[in-house]
């Protein structure tokens, strides 16, 4: 069964979904994280000219339920929170005072936050196991069409900074620290206030900051 990409919006002109999705998805094996239908969910969700910040983390969670198509966020009903989310609410309630509700987060990327996995599958049970696919190849296009204009990019742990290793400062604000998992957060991530810090640097583009704690209402 080959991926929809009908819903991809203005993403579906970079060259990866004609050159190397099809082998990618000659590869995968039948049971893979997220579900199909949530591969590309954080492409979809924020366009390219919507995006103003860029989140990179490495590959879907690997437990069934969890991952549905956006880094770090997972399903609204994901109880106990994973561990890197664990943390990254932990630094948000230090940095603001407070954090959402639950582990969704898209309702960052209805606000221009692109939560993109480098890997955008990974085997259940397996983390990192779809780390050679050639998924890196679409983050690094994706990271391309977004040097047009200046952005935010919070860059958590060296895989995340060596993808966006060209993104230019002082243009582009980078804020690289440890990855947020229980064995690199007190290496820098904690105190390093990224959420604040991201929307002073939007403030002074003259852009609105970015709710990060207070989901809108569901009906």
């Amino acid at each position: 069964m080959q991926f929809d990409l009908s819903r991809l919006g203005a993403w579906r002109d970079l060259p990866f979904f004609d050159t190397d999705l099809p082998a990618i998805e000659q590869r995968l094996e039948p049971d893979f994280l997220p579900p199909r239908q949530c591969v590309f969910a954080a492409l979809e969700r924020t366009q390219p000219d919507d995006v103003r910040v860029v989140i990179l983390g490495q590959d879907p969670y690997p437990t069934r339920g969890h991952a549905h198509g956006f880094a770090f966020s997972a399903e609204r009903e994901t109880i106990p929170l994973p561990r890197s989310l664990s943390n990254i609410f932990k630094e948000m309630q230090d940095d603001l005072q407070a954090h959402p509700p639950n582990a969704d987060l898209r309702f960052w990327a209805d606000q221009g936050v692109l939560l993109l996995n480098t890997a955008l599958t990974v085997p259940v049970g397996t983390p990192n196991g779809h780390s050679g696919l050639g998924w890196g190849r679409l983050g690094a296009q994706v990271l391309a069409r977004l040097s047009e204009l200046p952005r935010a990019y919070l860059l958590w742990g060296r895989h995340a900074q060596m993808a966006a290793k060209d993104v230019d400062t002082p243009r582009n604000l980078k804020i690289e620290t440890a990855h947020p998992s229980p064995l690199s957060a007190r290496r820098g991530f904690f105190g390093s206030r990224p959420f604040s810090r991201v929307n002073a640097w939007l403030h002074a583009q003259g852009q609105p900051a970015i709710n990060w704690t207070d989901p809108p209402e569901v009906p």
